[in-house]
Order: structure tokens, then C-alpha cells, then sequence
């Protein structure tokens, strides 16, 4: 299996405790936060990872060199940004198979791999996994009917629903209607788009979930995957 890890954002809300480094190469328990989630790509059964860098990606790239814990790591650098989707649409083009998983590199997600790919051989169809939470108003919901995601709602709505996890399985083609270069979110300017207009499976995961990108959860990973790890 094969996967894209974006790492390449600014790390802007997180840059009051970690200045110094790229957002995903924050220190977690004295390693890289990036590393752990290396790590349990490795343990899940990835052979090859498409790391997606811009931000310092030279202190990604020294660090891990061309593999890490049996996978093969591949580059692929942003030379001016591009936001998630201009970022993935790049990555795409790095991929050996017919569909690749989508990983944020600042979410920490223990997810059924083997049942998410299961999924993709079954259906064909590009999956959207999604969590369970307590409250959605941070993230946005997820709205959903038969296994199929029908659309995201904005940011602020509040109470316990599915949230988008920020972990995809697409194919290789599903963005080729955007130029290379071209900067645009993934979320925003496709997905919540494209929704309505094709099939999207739903992946419902119990995996642990935490995102790192706020300095209070950022605090809250430190104890909380320490006792997991």
C-alpha cells in the first residue's frame, strides 16, 4: 500500500511553542511527530510514503532519508505553496498503483487500515474517513446516509457528529481536472464540491484521534501518545 502524508503547511497556530522546525517534526515525547506517524504507517503495512513538504523541508528530508522502518520515502517538494488539494494533485503523480491513502501530517489517527483498503476493493469508489466526536464546531460535520457522504457543513456547528478525519483513499485520476501548480484546498474547493456530484464512501473509524495543530492539543499529545506509544 502507498501513502500521501502532507507535511508542507507553515504550522502558524503551532508556532508559539515550536518555532523552529516544521509543524509535523514537533517533538512528542522527545520524537518527531512525524515519526511516530511514520511509524505506524510502517506497523499498518504501507511499503512506500510520498511525503508532501514545503515549509523546512530540508530538516524532513535529512532526518529521514529515503526510507524509514522498511518503506521507501519519496519527496515531493511545493516550491511556492499550494494548499492541500494543489499539494495532493502534485503527490498524485507519484503514486505506482491504481488508488493511494491520503494522511494529514499533523493527525495522529489510528486507523483500520486493513478494513479501509477492504473497502476500496470492494466498491472502487474514493473513501472519506470520518470520527465520532463530542463536539464538530472545531472541525465541521460530516452528513451521511447509507454509507455515502452527502456534505460537509461548515465550522461552528455544535453537539457530537462525524467529523471529516482528515484521511482520504482516492485515485490517481480524481483531481486531473486541476492544473499542476494550481493552489486550492482540497476540502473546500473539491471535496465539499464533488460530494454532491459522485460517489463518496464513508469510513467510519474508532482509531485514536488527535491533531496536533492547536497549541492546547499539541499539550495534549504529549501525554496522551506517550502513554500509547
Amino acid at each position: 500500500m502507498e501513502a500521501i502524508v502532507l507535511a508542507g503547511g507553515f504550522g502558524t497556530r503551532l508556532r508559539q511553542v515550536v518555532s523552529d522546525l516544521p509543524k509535523p517534526m514537533a517533538p512528542i515525547a522527545g520524537r518527531p511527530f512525524l515519526e511516530i506517524l511514520l511509524s505506524s504507517l510502517a506497523r499498518k503495512g504501507f511499503s512506500r510514503v510520498i511525503l508532501s513538504l514545503g515549509h523546512m523541508a530540508n530538516k524532513v528530508s535529512s532526518y529521514f532519508g529515503d526510507g524509514y522502518a522498511g518503506m521507501e520515502l519519496v519527496y515531493e517538494i511545493e516550491a511556492v505553496p499550494l494548499g492541500t488539494g494543489g499539494a495532493v494533485r502534485q503527490a498524485l503523480l507519484r503514486g505506482k498503483d491504481d488508488h493511494i491513502f491520503v494522511f494529514n501530517g499533523d493527525t495522529y489517527l489510528d486507523l483500520e487500515v486493513a478494513d479501509v483498503e477492504a473497502q476500496w476493493q470492494k466498491n472502487r469508489a474514493p473513501i472519506i474517513v470520518s470520527r465520532e466526536v463530542p463536539d464538530t464546531a472545531r472541525y465541521g460535520r460530516l452528513n451521511s446516509s447509507n454509507g455515502r457522504v452527502l456534505e460537509f457543513v461548515e465550522k461552528s456547528v455544535a453537539g457530537a457528529g462525524l467529523i471529516n478525519a482528515g484521511c482520504y483513499v482516492l485515485p490517481l485520476n480524481i483531481l486531473d481536472d486541476f492544473s499542476l501548480g494550481q493552489a486550492f484546498s482540497l476540502e473546500t474547493d473539491f471535496l465539499a464540491k464533488a460530494v454532491g456530484m459522485q460517489q463518496f464512501d464513508l469510513f467510519v473509524t474508532n482509531g485514536h484521534f488527535i491533531d496536533i495543530g492547536v497549541p492546547e492539543d499539541y499539550l495534549r499529545a504529549q501525554t496522551e501518545l506517550a502513554e500509547r506509544l
